[in-house]
């Protein structure tokens, strides 16, 4: 988390005072409740105004990680054999405006994610405004057996998100929110149109990376299976070993390998 704190910067009191301020006038708000939320992130600093409007404020700084994080992940993608296929935003509005585009889409082909408001630029910072989730816990703040009855859930989500021609690019456990038992897509990366089955692979390969030190390898397979044929899973072992090598991922590889080989057997 510290790493994360000095990686990601820190915003000016004055500058997210502006922010927010700017945003309330948009909404009508006189004297708003203004809460920073100590997010484990690397992209942004999210604000919540009034319990029901998330703000999340990106900096140039931000952008620049994005950038390094974005290099990063094409060079392990281009080490398992493909070309690379993410993609990065040259300004702090410009990740501000895809990451409300991606939650269009995501809702507009049945899932559940936050209600996208907008994306502007105040005073040089991305600003992308969105619906807040009340009390929403992570995946992996759920007991076992919830994370367990929910893994199904999961893998039909991004299979609907595959099945669209779309990719999530950056799926983990704090990117799968929980509320009212109703699972929530956050966060999708910008991923290139020329990722196809690639970047399929490469989020299916972060599904199992997510789910297997929650519920172990056996039920996080067969939790896939119900959604993709043992041939796909087995494409998407030759990204696993880079996603887990990721500092947000943290996962028995070989035992993910070894269920899905011998489904696949």
């Amino acid at each position: 988390m510290e790493v994360r704190r000095l990686v990601r910067g820190r915003i000016g009191d004055d500058r997210l005072n502006r922010v927010a301020a700017e945003i309330a006038a948009r909404y009508g708000r006189e004297d708003p409740s203004v809460r920073c939320l100590d997010a484990d992130n690397w992209l942004s600093t999210p604000l919540v105004l009034d319990e029901d409007l998330f703000v999340k404020v990106i900096s140039r700084r931000n952008s620049l990680v994005h950038a390094l994080i974005t290099t990063g992940r094409n060079l392990g993608v281009f080490s398992s054999g493909t070309e690379g296929f993410f993609e990065h935003f040259g300004t702090p509005y410009g990740m501000a405006t895809h990451e409300l585009a991606a939650t269009e889409e995501m809702r507009r082909i049945g899932l559940n994610a936050p209600e996208p408001l907008e994306a502007l630029e105040i005073d040089d910072l991305g600003v992308v405004v969105l619906e807040y989730l009340p009390e929403f816990r992570p995946l992996d703040e759920l007991d076992r057996e919830t994370e367990r009855a929910l893994a199904p859930e999961l893998f039909g989500a991004l299979w609907t998100l595959h099945d669209h021609g779309l990719a999530h690019g950056d799926l983990r456990a704090e990117n799968v929110l929980i509320l009212d038992d109703d699972l929530y897509f956050i966060d999708a990366t910008n991923v290139g149109e020329t990722g196809g089955d690639a970047a399929r692979s490469y989020d299916i390969a972060c599904g199992l990376a997510a789910l297997e030190p929650l519920i172990g390898a056996g039920p996080t397979v067969e939790a896939a299976t119900t959604a993709y044929p043992a041939e796909e899973l087995l494409g998407a072992l030759d990204f696993l070993d880079f996603v887990n090598i990721r500092p947000d991922h943290d996962c028995d590889a070989a035992a993910l390998k070894g269920e899905v080989e011998k489904r696949a057997a």
